[in-house]
């Protein structure tokens, strides 16, 4: 019996695990405590110095969601420090001494994983990057609920 065919949600958090796993063995090879998910945060932080966390999330292209998420474990890890805003509600991020201790060899480690993708983009058909691009845009433009919700109508219609 032939297994099914994989679905694109399947696809696609295989594929993260994937790359998510073995970026985060890179980093722990070269003696980082560090995960994938910090990545556009701290490279918000360093572009634009001590910011509060819907900043960073527009700047990593992030939800705000999950960019308070990643910044609470952070803090946790001890790699950001938290302060009041202007008005008290608003919390500002910034990159602990710890954290800017470590960006050498993290910085060193995005170079050779940008590298690395950059030789998986050229095995394949069309550069993975390009299409991921090509796809979040798509998805601005039309919704992927949208989408189901027009397909599930279309669907309806052709049922006997």
């Amino acid at each position: 019996m032939t297994p099914p065919t994989p679905t694109l949600g399947t696809l696609l958090r295989h594929l993260i695990e994937t790359l998510d796993g073995a970026v985060e063995d890179a980093y722990r090879a070269s003696g980082l405590d560090y995960r994938p998910r910090y990545t556009p945060v701290v490279k918000a932080l360093t572009a634009l110095g001590p910011v509060s966390i819907r900043v960073i999330s527009r700047q990593a292209g992030i939800s705000h969601s999950a960019a308070s998420q990643t910044v609470s474990q952070m803090v946790r890890e001890g790699l950001v420090a938290l302060s009041p805003g202007i008005d008290g509600r608003e919390r500002i991020v910034a990159l602990t001494p710890r954290a800017q201790a470590m960006l050498p060899a993290v910085t060193r480690q995005w170079r050779a994983v940008n590298a690395a993708a950059a030789g998986l983009d050229a095995e394949l058909s069309a550069p993975l990057s390009g299409l991921l691009v090509e796809a979040i845009a798509a998805l601005e433009r039309k919704t992927f609920g949208d989408r189901i919700a027009d397909a599930a109508e279309q669907i309806s219609l052709e049922a006997p």
